[in-house]
């Protein structure tokens, strides 16, 4: 068996902690904006199992916060810091397609 040093421990807690935040201010971020944080997840990595920790996210209570205290610029921001450009880019593409059709 492989022994984990309590540093090793503790590093990898505190990404978890991390992760868990950005799918936090990821879920939050899509219930202020009306899209489906699963929906969105989906698109972005169509080749991934269901993503256990953001159903856990959407299974605690999130208010919609109007206007969101939460803008694009910091989402992209934490999103690529967990390397998860493909779905920067869904939301991206998703917003293009709201504002072209509120424009028609």
């Amino acid at each position: 068996m492989e022994h984990v040093s309590d540093e090793s421990k503790y590093v990898i807690e505190q990404y978890q902690e991390k992760e868990r935040l950005m799918i936090v201010i990821y879920a939050q971020w899509c219930l202020d904006h009306d899209f489906d944080p699963v929906q969105i997840y989906e698109q972005a990595y169509p080749d991934q199992e269901k993503n256990k920790l953001l159903i856990e996210v959407l299974e605690e209570p999130l208010e919609k916060e109007n206007p969101s205290a939460i803008d694009i610029e910091t989402l992209f921001e934490v999103l690529q810091l967990y390397g998860n450009e493909d779905l920067a880019m869904v939301i991206q593409e998703e917003l293009e397609k709201r504002a072209s059709s509120s424009d028609e």
